[in-house]
């Protein structure tokens, strides 16, 4: 199966139908937190990678840049480790946003609660989500996945103790609505054209 066809698997599975018409704030299904990600996400709209090595997020990584003609385009970072990490994929980066319409970037954590992403300044610095470019690349790990906001928080205080990043926010890269429209961690948010290419290193 090729790389875009993959998906977490293992589990009892749950009915994406099932999962996609109940309310936000009704209970949660008890379903693995990788599989409640995926669907979140991909509901959100997000493209999903699952990839099982550094051979497949390189293949991947050459997959979107081919899709979407991004070839000959520079690609954003504000994280100093992957310019060195994909510089044998033959992409050209740069730390000014005027130059780019590809963002590429880490991220701390993956919340599976509603399909968001997590960043703070470690990958975006002071800048507002509405401030990157509308397309982006997010490098994360099977072992960033968490079940709510508040544990990845948690985690994050714990990580960094004593020298908290700022500018802590998610990505959900929807529409507003009314259950989010007042999500003071979406602050400044737009909606993106997001790729997520996830590295299993559990």
């Amino acid at each position: 199966m090729g790389i875009f066809g993959k998906l977490f698997g293992g589990g009892k599975k749950v009915s994406k139908e099932t999962i996609e018409t109940r309310g936000f704030h009704m209970p949660d299904l008890k379903i693995p937190v990788d599989e409640k990600f995926t669907i979140y996400f991909k509901k959100n709209g997000g493209k999903f990678l699952y990839c099982e090595d550094d051979h497949e997020v390189t293949q991947a990584l050459t997959n979107i840049i081919s899709e979407n003609n991004w070839q000959n385009f520079l690609f954003f970072t504000m994280d100093e480790r992957l310019p060195g990490k994909f510089r044998s994929n033959n992409i050209t980066f740069t730390d000014k946003r005027a130059d780019s319409d590809i963002f590429f970037t880490t991220c701390e954590h993956l919340v599976a609660q509603d399909g968001s992403i997590l960043v703070c300044s470690n990958q975006i610095r002071e800048k507002k989500l509405s401030e990157l470019p509308s397309n982006l690349i997010v490098l994360a790990t099977t072992s960033q996945l968490v079940d709510s906001i508040s544990e990845a928080l948690k985690t994050i205080k714990d990580r960094y103790k004593g020298n908290i990043p700022n500018n802590i926010t998610t990505l959900k890269h929807f529409e507003s609505t009314p259950e989010n429209k007042n999500d003071f961690l979406s602050y400044g948010s737009a909606s993106k054209n997001v790729y997520l290419l996830l590295l299993e290193d559990y």
